[in-house]
């Protein structure tokens, strides 16, 4: 379990160095799993940062349009966190009929559309000036990746940059050194469609802090 997210710190005192227990400069972060050929079609699976579309019938304040967050999770109201990582969209359909019928609806009526997947772009968030998700044509870097999102901002810490991957099937995860990669100090390593970028900062939001803050020492080695 994730432990309790620290508080964001005032800009003024943003620290600007390396840290937490994702590793740094690691040598077996290779690169990630293929896309599958059928990856948009019936079977495909939902990946952290998707976002799906839920519609339940005559029910306007539960449908929309929901992220799953880095850790898997689809929160809805009245039943809260879901588990959507790795479901299908049917999948997923089965789930929230099941829990919406449990307590709260009678026969609930479900209909779930995958509305973006991050598997054909770099998706970039954290302390940049435009997160969001990028398509990506060709090879790309970690600086220009971070280019896409309009580059970090004045309370981002540069020293602390995390990249997410899909690794025989499992996520991991990285750090690097923004600072030192702009100083010809270390590689600018390449980011691929499906990866997830996050920059440290105060204010960036409390599942990035968790994620950032709370992951064993051994996650790279370790898939979570």
């Amino acid at each position: 379990m994730l432990s309790l997210a620290i508080g964001a710190s005032l800009l003024s005192s943003c620290a600007d160095h390396r840290g937490g227990p994702i590793p740094y400069d690691v040598q077996n972060f290779g690169v990630p799993d293929a896309p599958s050929a059928t990856a948009l079609g019936a079977g495909y699976r939902i990946a952290p940062m998707d976002t799906v579309s839920v519609k339940v019938f005559k029910m306007p304040d539960l449908s929309g349009d929901y992220e799953v967050d880095l850790t898997g999770q689809l929160s809805m109201p009245l039943i809260g966190n879901v588990d959507a990582s790795n479901l299908t969209m049917a999948e997923l359909d089965q789930r929230l009929t099941q829990r919406l019928g449990e307590k709260y609806l009678e026969n609930p009526d479900v209909t779930v559309s995958l509305k973006s997947s991050t598997l054909r772009s770099v998706t970039i968030d954290g302390a940049v000036n435009k997160s969001g998700s990028f398509p990506v044509m060709g090879p790309t870097s970690l600086m220009q990746a971070v280019a896409l999102a309009g580059g970090t901002t004045q309370d981002a810490n540069n020293r602390r940059v995390a990249i997410f991957r899909t690794i025989s099937g499992k996520r991991q995860a990285a750090a690097f050194d923004l600072t030192s990669i702009r100083r010809g100090e270390t590689p600018d390593p390449q980011v691929y469609p499906g990866d997830i970028v996050i920059v440290d900062g105060s204010s960036i939001k409390s599942i990035q802090k968790q994620i950032l803050n709370s992951l064993p020492v051994i996650s790279i080695f370790k898939p979570f």
